[in-house]
């Protein structure tokens, strides 16, 4: 774990340390707490497929058919490997 110095203002540190104290938890805890979940919501977000946009590539080769037939062109893929 890397050691860094941090200056925030004494309220704001006062705030943490009495959130800490109710938490039963270290006040150091809750500010690496707290600078995982913005990296987790603004640096490395980890999105759905449901938020995805499609993206087109190219035009079709060929319409599907089907399960069996996508389940084919996997195999063949697969053996040319």
């Amino acid at each position: 774990m890397k050691t860094i110095t941090v200056n925030v203002s004494e309220p704001v540190y006062a705030d943490f340390q009495r959130h800490a104290e109710q938490q039963d938890r270290a006040t150091a805890e809750l500010i690496r707490e707290a600078m995982e979940n913005y990296r987790q919501a603004k640096i490395r977000p980890v999105r759905s497929l449901r938020e995805s946009r499609p993206v087109t590539v190219q035009a079709v080769i060929k319409p599907w058919i089907g399960r069996g037939e996508l389940l084919e062109d996997l195999m063949d893929s697969h053996a040319r490997d």
